[in-house]
């Protein structure tokens, strides 16, 4: 049996990285380029310390600051029309997956026509794109080397994904200084968005082995470290290893895609606005004892990898990684449904659009139904 392994990133990583960036800015001969953030990033002081870089090159800057969590296409839009109007030749995006995501979709409308919401789905994109230069400044969603861009649609009311490997960063500054003023709360959700791509690739249907091979490697590093950079968001070993962890796991998921977890986060993000993460983090741990008795096996070696010490009866190991995220979650301070305001009469609702999410046709355990969700929804109220 065959099969294809996609990996298109060229990775700068460790502390100091980003003195590279201007080397990268002038092997573009960039003319202009468009720095794409968020407010958070400018109260740290990144987005200042990059600015600075980019000047080293003498190139122009547009400066896109409205980024938003879960971008919709509307702020899609409006930084392309800024883009193009300013005739950008580079994008550089520094912040999380929402600001990451965006760059890589505006920058699919420099080269290829709008509105942005038809690139839906994977293989849509048409034309290459222009340079894009990643610099994460989380340790969660992977955006920065996956073939992913997720964004909402306001008039639909979803969350969907443009797959297409032409939209991956041209280049990506993994520098975990850039992490260290991450609050703990946003360290613990992106931190267990990292945990959910390995467990959900791991398991997923289109895995293969060197998508569990890298599922594997990334879980043993993010289970271990982070809860040291929740508790000690000044412990850069702890930074630099969920950085990894972090990557490894992205080219995991990229290939194996994901599944129930993600298609209830998804719905959950478009209708509530809750952060991906932490929408991903309240419910991993049901949907994994859910989805134990279509990949037992699986799951006991997730649960082996992490050092859970296994009985030697399968049922009973298949529930040890579920078990344990449950623990983790508590520990971190992962909030519940009912927390971030979710009330069990949204529930049916949000049970048919999690039906018409697609990436339920990655999950092992097929055949989900409306109670299926409901029930997860409220062991995780």
């Amino acid at each position: 049996m065959s099969y294809n392994f996609f990996v298109q990133s060229d990775i700068a990583f460790g502390r100091g990285a980003i003195e590279q960036l201007p080397e990268m800015l002038s092997g573009y001969n960039a003319k202009k380029v468009m720095l794409v953030y968020d407010g958070g990033v400018k109260a740290a002081g990144i987005a200042d310390i990059v600015i600075e870089k980019i000047k080293k090159t003498g190139v122009g800057i547009v400066i896109f600051d409205g980024v938003i969590p879960n971008p919709t296409n509307e702020v899609v839009e409006k930084a392309a029309e800024l883009a193009l109007a300013e005739k950008v030749d580079v994008f550089v995006a520094a912040g999380g997956g929402s600001s990451i995501d965006l760059a890589k979709a505006v920058n699919v409308l420099m080269t290829n026509p709008g509105p942005i919401g038809q690139y839906g789905g994977m293989n849509m994109v048409k034309n290459p794109l222009l340079p894009l230069i990643a610099i994460p400044t989380t340790a969660g969603t992977s955006s920065e080397i996956t073939n992913v861009s997720a964004l909402i649609d306001t008039e639909k009311v979803i969350k969907y994904v443009i797959i297409d490997n032409k939209i991956v960063a041209s280049k990506v500054i993994c520098d975990p200084d850039f992490t260290r003023t991450m609050p703990a709360s946003v360290t613990a959700a992106t931190g267990m968005d990292a945990i959910t791509h390995a467990v959900e690739s791991y398991v997923s249907n289109m895995a293969t082995p060197l998508t569990k091979y890298n599922a594997l490697a990334g879980l043993k590093l993010l289970r271990e470290y982070l809860p040291r950079a929740v508790k000690d968001g000044s412990d850069m070993e702890a930074r630099e290893q969920m950085m990894l962890g972090c990557v490894i796991t992205g080219f995991s998921f990229s290939n194996a895609n994901l599944g129930f977890v993600h298609a209830i986060a998804h719905t959950l993000s478009a209708h509530f606005g809750l952060a991906h993460g932490m929408a991903n983090a309240t419910v991993l741990p049901y949907v994994c004892a859910y989805n134990a008795e279509a990949c037992p096996k699986e799951m006991a070696e997730l649960a082996e990898a992490i050092g859970l010490p296994l009985s030697g009866d399968l049922a009973k190991d298949s529930l040890l990684l579920s078990e344990d995220l449950l623990s983790l979650t508590k520990e971190l301070g992962i909030k519940t449904l009912s927390e971030q305001g979710i009330q069990e009469k949204d529930f049916d609702m949000l049970a048919s659009d999690v039906l018409n999410e697609p990436v339920l046709g990655f999950n092992p355990r097929q055949g989900v139904t409306k109670e299926d969700v409901i029930s997860i929804l409220k062991q995780a109220l």
